[in-house]
């Protein structure tokens, strides 16, 4: 799920003196912990994010202008601009007049600098020739070949794979659009054809992440839609020029629908963010920016921006950067793990009082872009300023001792003992504010499951148990967490997940109720099962109820019903007959088998792998079914006293399932004509019971059909006849 949190205003965006919109940033590039600031003119400056504050600002020449935005190089942490497409500078933080700084005169023009982490800067000329800052520095005058003549460049972006820098770039030539692909070390340059399908309308924004050694460009068109492609980093050696498809991923607005401007961000591999204006004056609001997952293509956030934008956005860490009518605006949002529950807002359990609530407060947002705060410390209310905040964090961290963060923790599991993990993760618990809580927590799960399977004999069962009744997890967030409990036995973790998991698949459902039904009840006696779920219902279970209660019609239930007009008399006098007084489970099992019942399933999915159940663990089944459909019969709500009991409706979807499942078998063996029995003369009781009903029902109606004559006197009866 991704969803939007605290917002605040970094900067006033220079040319915003008038009373129309500013035409927008030349760019914005992340600087370390800091961002770069390049205005379309001739200024860059440097601010500090978390304090709102400008740390340096430099220009150059009147009459000269920046022609591409200010980047930072991170290995030297020097910043690089270009001016006049061709003057490149390189200046320090600690420098004040960029006369004074190094200054190189290029033979090409410029289109982009692209900062690399843990790389120099790559320097994309406008003719396509791609040069690393060293290697340009060392010959600023050498000759750079043009790539090609008629070509002009859209858009370009750096990657890195296999810790190998590269550029990818668009370019456009008589509506044509064209992908190239270059890697700097070795230098290698693949060309690619977009194919442009059924789409005219503009091409507005693209954005790229790196998966499996494949770019995946998404690219935004003016009528909404987003188009994903498909970029090989490796082409074959061939002549003939390779054609891309695009497919339709989302597509934002209705049919019809023109967006002026707008821009497209990667935030993760799962969501990216829009921030659009319509071109329409229909529309209520003018522009917006809006949070989408790209797994399963659904809006999960969007936020209108009354004051217009000119529709550029960038994402740097936790921070989403937008203009915001003449600001530039930080949107701080959460992205956690995509799931199915996620997307249809079901991955959040209900809280209970022995959960503990975690919440992120962003005022509290530390430099190096971790949450740390405790428990008992409140919200800041909106009415604080932001300087009361930044001293309240420096007065906590003094009288507080900083908590173990998530890294700590990760590096700890790997080589410490299952004792000292389980002190550490329950201080980490109940100690610590986690930022991106599911995150975070699905880390650790992930961590202890890897070394569960590089040593067997490691398995901290009390940590895996702690860490789900967290809440707010899913299957698919640890898949392998319901796998290595079964390996295990671990009867309580199982139970927990069925508890807890929305989104369980169901071979590992069915396999937790082969395990369950497989297990003796003397095994489970001795395990921490709480049995008060089905206190209410089985404690006598075991004990024949009195015979001067055995005659007395519940419900439409009696035992004389059952005997009346049996088609086979023989069958009640079977040894293996089922008394529907008798829990056939014991109370432990009967609490785990109730959490496979109450558990979300598809009947399509759920059937084929109820047929791996052996025909002993199908009659034993069945009649555990059976004893909690006679007992919901005896209850006049129907419903099974304490938390975590199936619904009768429940109890019945399983019964048929099973029977489905099993049909043939059933019905041949021997062990299970009793209880096919039984419950044919259940069934057939409570058919003539509802039938009573149906007429109790029809004798109603007509009552109120009847017009009740005007009372003559005070006093009279009446007798009214049904015929």
């Amino acid at each position: 799920m991704a969803a939007f949190c605290e917002e605040f205003t970094l900067c006033t965006l220079a040319g915003a003196g008038g009373s129309a919109l500013p035409q927008g940033p030349l760019g914005l590039e992340p600087a370390r912990d800091r961002v770069l600031l390049t205005d379309r003119g001739r200024t860059v400056t440097l601010y500090e994010v978390s304090d709102q504050k400008p740390l340096g600002c430099w220009s150059v020449k009147q009459g000269q202008n920046i022609t591409c935005p200010a980047v930072c190089n991170f290995e030297t942490g020097e910043f690089v601009l270009v001016h006049d497409d061709k003057v490149l500078q390189i200046w320090k933080e600690d420098d004040t007049n960029l006369d004074k700084v190094f200054k190189a005169t290029l033979s090409a023009d410029v289109y982009r600098i692209h900062s690399v982490p843990n790389a120099e800067p790559l320097i994309l000329f406008k003719n396509g020739a791609v040069k690393n800052l060293d290697a340009l520095l060392a010959a600023p005058q050498q000759e750079i070949k043009n790539v090609f003549s008629n070509e002009v460049i859209r858009w370009s972006e750096a990657f890195t794979e296999a810790e190998k820098p590269g550029i990818v770039f668009i370019t456009e030539q008589d509506a044509n659009c064209f992908i190239y692909v270059q890697h700097n070390n070795p230098n290698m340059l693949h060309k690619f054809k977009l194919d442009q399908g059924d789409e005219s309308s503009t091409m507005l924004s693209f954005a790229v992440y790196l998966t499996n050694k494949t770019v995946t460009l998404l690219c935004l068109y003016s009528s909404g839609c987003v188009y994903k492609v498909l970029v090989p980093l490796q082409q074959n050696d061939s002549e003939e020029q390779h054609i891309l498809p695009k497919s339709l991923l989302i597509r934002l607005e209705e049919s019809g629908t023109t967006f002026k401007h707008a821009s497209l961000t990667i935030l993760d591999k799962n969501h990216f963010a829009v921030t659009g204006c319509l071109d329409s004056s229909e529309k209520s609001f003018k522009a917006w920016v809006s949070l989408w997952n790209i797994k399963f293509q659904t809006l999960q956030d969007s936020k209108e921006l009354p004051l217009g934008s000119s529709g550029q956005c960038w994402c740097y860490g936790d921070r989403l950067f937008v203009t915001y009518g003449k600001e530039l605006k930080v949107i701080l949002y959460k992205c956690e793990t995509s799931s199915l529950a996620a997307a249809l807002g079901k991955i959040q359990s209900s809280p209970t009082s022995e959960t503990k609530l975690l919440s992120v407060n962003w005022n509290m947002l530390q430099e190096d872009g971790l949450l740390c705060v405790q428990p008992d410390q409140s919200v800041p209310t909106k009415g604080e300023s932001k300087r009361l905040l930044r001293s309240r964090r420096t007065t906590g961290a003094k009288t507080q001792l900083e908590p173990l963060t998530v890294e700590q923790l990760l590096l700890l599991i790997k080589n410490s003992s299952p004792n000292e993990i389980e002190e550490k993760l329950m201080n980490f618990l109940s100690n610590a504010q986690i930022p991106d809580f599911q995150i975070s927590v699905r880390n650790i799960i992930l961590a202890l499951m890897n070394r569960c399977e590089a040593e067997q004999a490691f398995y901290p069962s009390n940590c895996l148990v702690q860490l789900v009744q967290m809440q707010g997890l899913s299957y698919s967030m640890c898949p392998g967490l319901m796998t290595v409990a079964l390996e295990k036995t671990d009867i309580c973790l199982l139970q927990l997940c069925l508890q807890q998991f929305p989104d369980i698949p169901e071979a590992v459902t069915c396999a937790c109720l082969r395990t369950f039904l497989s297990i003796s009840d003397h095994s489970l006696g001795e395990m921490n099962i709480n049995i008060d779920y089905v206190a209410g219902y089985i404690d006598t279970a075991h004990n024949r109820k009195k015979e001067d209660q055995s005659n007395v019609i519940q419900n439409g239930f009696s035992s004389e019903l059952l005997e009346e007009n049996c088609c086979d008399s023989q069958l009640t006098q079977k040894s293996h007959a089922i008394d529907s007084n008798f829990c056939p489970v014991g109370p432990q099992k009967a609490v785990l088998l109730n959490a496979i019942l109450c558990s979300a399933y598809s009947e399509a999915f759920l059937l084929p792998h109820l047929k791996d159940l052996s025909a002993e663990q199908v009659i034993l089944f069945l009649q555990y079914l059976q004893f909690l459909y006679m007992k919901c019969s005896e209850q006049a709500n129907t419903d099974l006293p304490g938390m975590f009991c199936p619904t009768i409706n429940q109890i019945m979807d399983w019964m048929c399932l099973v029977l489905d499942a099993h049909f043939t078998m059933v019905v041949m063996l021997p062990e299970a004509k009793g209880l096919l029995s039984s419950l044919h003369k259940f069934v057939r009781a409570q058919v003539r019971f509802y039938s009573e009903l149906n007429k109790i029902e029809v004798s109603l109606k007509e009552l109120q059909k009847i017009n009740n004559p005007k009372d003559v006197d005070l006093y009279s009866i009446e007798v009214l006849k049904l015929v």
